[in-house]
């Protein structure tokens, strides 16, 4: 069988070309993480630049996350599973554990009803 190769010199004539690799835009893990980042952060400027400034990555770099161009890479995602219930779900249901994507739903379900019952309290008193 014969074997398709290119030289140094055909690799370097591409990218002088401006010709770009293709996009695997089929990429799970890019397409479920650009998903969560947009659920959790929303999608516009302001969000880029939070993502951004959490990883301490550029924002064309996050931009191409939010746009599932790519994913980020291995320790930008630690970085998003702390900062996001979300991504870390989506994380956990990539790697097929719904036992811990159920045990992280519930301890953001405790926040925020801790959160909730901290807001009621909060409140003045109802008249009588």
């Amino acid at each position: 069988s014969e074997r398709m190769s290119f030289s140094e010199k055909d690799r370097k004539v591409q990218s002088k070309a401006g010709n770009p690799f293709p996009v695997d835009t089929a990429q799970p893990l890019a397409r479920a993480v650009a998903l969560a980042l947009k659920a959790e952060f929303g999608s516009t400027p302001s969000a880029l630049k939070t993502v951004a400034q959490l990883t301490a990555s550029n924002e064309r770099a996050v931009r191409n996350w939010f746009e599932a161009k790519n994913g980020p890479s291995g320790e930008n995602l630690v970085v998003l599973m702390r900062h996001s219930d979300l991504v870390l779900r989506t994380v956990l249901g990539l790697a097929d554990r719904q036992d811990l994507v159920v045990a992280v739903g519930l301890a953001s379900l405790r926040r925020q009803l801790v959160d909730a019952v901290a807001a009621i309290d909060g409140l003045p008193p109802a008249p009588e």
